[in-house]
């Protein structure tokens, strides 16, 4: 028997006819793709026109003057056995300028409150990645009641390391 005599194999054409399809839809999806695209860009559908002006940033809100009183770094010394030695922390508090002397009088108290408040914390409450804003906010409060009403805008943290 040679290969002329045997039968036509079927499966040689549909697999041919099956390849044109995929190929033609795959081409035919790049195209629209591309021209969907250009459509959108240039603001012929729903994209903006080229027309349009950019919209202005909008200004920052002129900011209340303010002063910074620095405090002194603490350095609290962590329960044995917990893994960890110490925590460093410094802080500064922002203050109106007129009250910037009256708060810096008072620094001693400050420092004496925080750091009474930082070494009555627990371990796990420091070692909570979202521990931070909690703290910073009893911080604030403490120092506020200290300083006395409306001298004490907000406290800046600058270092809060465990080590």
């Amino acid at each position: 028997m040679t290969a002329a005599d045997l039968p036509p194999q079927e499966h040689d054409t549909p697999h041919k006819k099956r390849g044109l399809p995929l190929i033609l839809g795959l081409v035919l999806a790049l195209v629209g793709g591309g021209g969907g695209f250009f459509a959108v860009s240039s603001g012929m559908l729903g994209g903006g026109t080229a027309e349009e002006p950019e919209s202005e940033v909008p200004a920052m809100p002129e900011a209340a003057p303010a002063s910074f009183v620095p405090l002194d770094p603490l350095v609290i010394n962590l329960p044995p056995g917990s893994g960890r030695r110490l925590l460093r922390f410094s802080a500064q508090i922002e203050v109106a300028p007129e009250h910037a002397a009256e708060v810096e009088s008072l620094r001693p108290r400050i420092v004496d409150v925080l750091n009474t408040y930082l070494r009555a914390v627990e371990l796990a409450d420091l070692e909570d990645p979202a521990a931070l804003t909690r703290l910073r906010a009893q911080m604030l409060r403490r120092v506020q009641v200290v300083a006395g009403a409306g001298r004490v805008r907000d406290l800046l943290v600058m270092e809060f390391v465990l080590d």
